[in-house]
């Protein structure tokens, strides 16, 4: 399968390293662990992706690897991603083509939802009806996503979708780019942030009616340019790595 021209692969690569960069600098990273990708096939098979245990602070372009979700010796060579990068992306690249670009993390408050018995994203204002009818759950958990069966489970649970709100565990944005993957991230994370400070105070929620909702989260389709503006602000912030 034709991959994207060199000049596309390359801003590509500098869009997912500045992603890494910037979710440090919010506090989003997990130590070492954690993985972006981002398909440069037509059939999305082959992606960029993180190496195993490298801080996402010091991401640069050139680090990324250039893996195949069908090479099947992937996991046995000296450079080998991490085992729960290969189960996820691997297996999200090779099942759901569209999914152009894949960011999964724990950010903190999105993850503290994700294990609440109701995880759901009550529409309460602009930012937590943004995923009103519009969020995944993957319902299992099956410990560190290391396994065959949790790719498998958790690419099913994603489908079509863009958020995918992981049970006990934490969420994954996909997106037809690096900016529009991060937006979502960065908007679920502050939608969950509201929703758990307004359960924080014990008082009665005042839920937005379902038409209102859906209004809202329809209503984001007409600002789709400000994750390119957003994500064009954040990678001009970055300090410059050696």
């Amino acid at each position: 399968m034709t991959d994207l021209d060199a000049a596309a692969i390359a801003a590509l690569r500098e869009d997912l390293s500045a992603a890494f960069r910037i979710t440090a600098q919010m506090g989003w990273h997990e130590s070492v662990g954690n993985h972006f990708s981002a398909a440069v096939s037509a059939d999305g098979k082959r992606f960029l992706l993180n190496r195993k245990w490298q801080h996402f602070a010091s991401i640069r372009p050139a680090d990324l690897m250039l893996l195949d979700a069908d090479d099947p010796e992937v996991m046995t060579r000296p450079d080998a991603p991490d085992a729960s990068a290969w189960t996820i992306h691997g297996t999200v690249h090779r099942q759901c083509c569209a999914a152009r670009v894949i960011i999964h993390c724990h950010p903190p408050h999105a993850t503290a939802l994700a294990t609440l018995a109701d995880p759901r994203m009550v529409p309460l204002d602009n930012n937590t009806a943004r995923y009103f009818g519009r969020l995944a759950l993957d319902e299992g958990f099956g410990g560190i996503a290391d396994e065959a069966a949790e790719g498998l489970r958790i690419a099913a649970a994603l489908a079509n979708n863009r958020t995918l709100l992981m049970r006990n565990h934490g969420l994954t944005c996909v997106g037809d780019s690096v900016a529009e993957a991060f937006e979502d991230l960065y908007f679920f994370e502050k939608a969950a942030q509201t929703l758990l400070l307004a359960y924080a105070s014990g008082q009665p929620l005042n839920v937005l009616s379902d038409e209102i909702a859906e209004k809202t989260a329809r209503g984001w389709d007409d600002y789709k340019g400000m994750a390119f503006a957003h994500f064009a602000h954040l990678k001009s912030r970055l300090p410059a790595l050696d």
